[in-house]
């Protein structure tokens, strides 16, 4: 019954979501979060464990979600649901794609989607915001958590290396180092537990 569950879950979000994988965020997070599998924390964790990984984001979601929840004929078929939906897409535009490039409606379409993939990424980055910057409380008060001093840290220093064109992986590296030495200071200071 997992099986299935994981399945239809994932061909729904692969097939309904354009704009790549963090367009599905909303999605894999209204899905994911409604059955149980996982809490905003855990994915918002996930997140960054993804992107310092090989692989695209959707399909590393899938794959880890399906593994926790079904071992890995689980990971196996939440990854089959998640890319399928694109394949097929993908094969049937390859077809007809040079014979209707030049169409206004499919032009149209295309037009359409794009402020819509925008909009997904935006909303997911409100929501990642909010579950690391704020992490579930309300008010000012929260801005001078210490879990928001070193997360603004990291991402300020990561978005300057980023602007510098320095490697995306020093960048990574440089603020997963930094996120440890925080944890370890947060630990000794008393202010994490």
């Amino acid at each position: 019954m997992i099986y299935l569950e994981l399945f239809y879950v994932f061909f729904k979000i692969g097939a309904f979501t354009f704009g790549g994988g963090y367009a599905m965020l909303p999605f894999i997070q209204q899905e994911v979060i409604a059955r149980g599998w996982l809490t905003l924390e855990e994915i918002t964790d996930f997140i960054a464990v993804s992107e310092s990984t090989p692989g695209p984001f959707a399909v590393n979601i899938a794959t880890y979600i399906g593994v926790e929840k079904g071992g890995v004929p689980g990971g196996i078929v939440a990854t089959l649901g998640v890319v399928l939906p694109s394949f097929v897409i993908i094969l049937i535009v390859a077809r007809f794609f040079f014979k209707f490039r030049e169409n206004k409606y499919i032009s149209g379409i295309l037009n359409g989607i794009k402020p819509v993939a925008i909009g997904l990424i935006a909303a997911a980055a409100y929501s990642i915001f909010r579950g690391v910057f704020i992490a579930g409380k309300t008010g000012l008060g929260s801005f001078a958590d210490y879990t928001f001093i070193y997360s603004a840290v990291i991402f300020i220093t990561s978005l300057v290396l980023v602007l510098r064109k320095k490697s995306p992986v020093l960048a990574i590296g440089i603020s997963a180092a930094f996120g440890i030495a925080a944890g370890y200071a947060g630990e000794a200071l008393g202010l994490v537990k």
